[in-house]
């Protein structure tokens, strides 16, 4: 098949991306199993808690981690370095959680014109900045602090490119789409660092991304119920957040350690992802001497097929096939790509 979308450089779009797969997502088994349930409630901790949740005082059913991944650097991209967490191997989704990349890009390295289809990119940076450019003529770029949201729904092909001098460092999260909504129209919400709220009590900071936290919420919209919290705790604080019930839930430490879910955990540190059971609520100590920093991501599984083709992720074979014939053909959502590169 010829493509028309001639621009795009195939061998590095699906080089370390090329997943072709079909997934079922299991449920967690009930909480009250946990072998470590009771005696949670009869250690002391010597910590002040911070709550997540201004009504909640404990959880019924706190949740512990059940999984650890350590995000090994990996290339992606043209010469960049990625650490991803979910997404490999050990951990190839969590329902509704597609893939979750740490990313540490000088230029000229970068992820040049590339497309997507049926679900959303979440970019948060770090340090430093980028620029995104897409066939709909859409241009921008978002710096520390800064949140860009993008529903690919039927179809973007887009740039993504350093803009600072040096390591421009960030976190990109992939969340699937309901089958009703994989071929929506294509949106974006960015924030601003200074608009998103941050509140602070008793050694602990939380950026409220998406969701709830402290009886703040997020503006952003999510198509998949989604909370996206940014954590730091100073040495010797504590915090407790409240979870929906029903939701998958993982942690990723960005700087320093801590102990989750219960005072008795080993302690995980920086680029681990944690994988928390079912339960309403997780807490967390900093007993080490520096900060610790940690983002707590929480989305309602869709309990749908998941076929995934690289940047492609539908329900079905058949429709992995007709977006990759839409996206050669230029067509269903592709239609600008045709005559589109992104300006360098």
């Amino acid at each position: 098949m010829s493509s028309c979308c001639s621009s795009i450089n195939y061998s590095t779009l699906f080089r370390s991306s090329m997943i072709k797969q079909t997934t079922s997502i299991a449920c967690f088994p009930p909480l009250f199993c946990h072998p470590k349930a009771k005696r949670y409630w009869f250690i002391k901790s010597r910590y002040k808690s911070a709550m997540g949740d201004d009504e909640t005082q404990s959880f019924q059913n706190p949740r512990y981690v059940i999984k650890k991944v350590l995000a090994r650097p990996q290339h992606e991209g043209n010469g960049a370095i990625v650490r991803r967490s979910i997404g490999r191997g050990e951990l190839k989704n969590l329902d509704p959680f597609l893939m979750l990349d740490e990313f540490s890009v000088s230029a000229p390295a970068g992820f040049p014109d590339h497309p997507h289809r049926g679900f959303e990119t979440v970019t948060y940076m770090l340090e430093g900045a980028f620029t995104h450019q897409d066939f709909a003529g859409h241009k921008g770029t978002i710096r520390a602090g800064d949140l860009q949201w993008m529903t690919a729904g039927k179809g973007i092909i887009h740039s993504e490119m350093p803009a600072a001098p040096g390591e421009n460092k960030g976190l990109q999260l992939w969340i699937n789409l309901s089958s009703k909504n994989k071929m929506m129209e294509p949106r974006y919400q960015e924030l601003k660092r200074e608009d998103i709220s941050e509140v602070k009590r008793e050694g602990v900071t939380v950026r409220i991304i998406a969701g709830e936290s402290f009886g703040v919420q997020s503006p952003v919209y999510t198509q998949t119920p989604t909370m996206y919290l940014d954590f730091t705790l100073s040495p010797g604080s504590q915090v407790q957040q409240r979870i929906p019930e029903s939701w998958s839930a993982f942690v990723y430490i960005v700087e320093g350690e801590g102990v989750f879910g219960e005072p008795s955990a080993a302690a995980a540190g920086s680029h681990h992802a944690l994988v928390l059971s079912p339960g309403d609520g997780v807490e967390v100590w900093n007993r080490a001497a520096k900060p610790l920093r940690f983002v707590l991501l929480g989305g309602q599984p869709l309990m749908e097929p998941v076929v995934q083709y690289g940047p492609f992720v539908m329900n079905t074979q058949a429709e992995i096939e007709q977006a990759i014939e839409d996206f050669n053909c230029c067509k269903n959502g592709f239609d600008k790509g045709k005559f589109w590169a992104s300006l360098r």
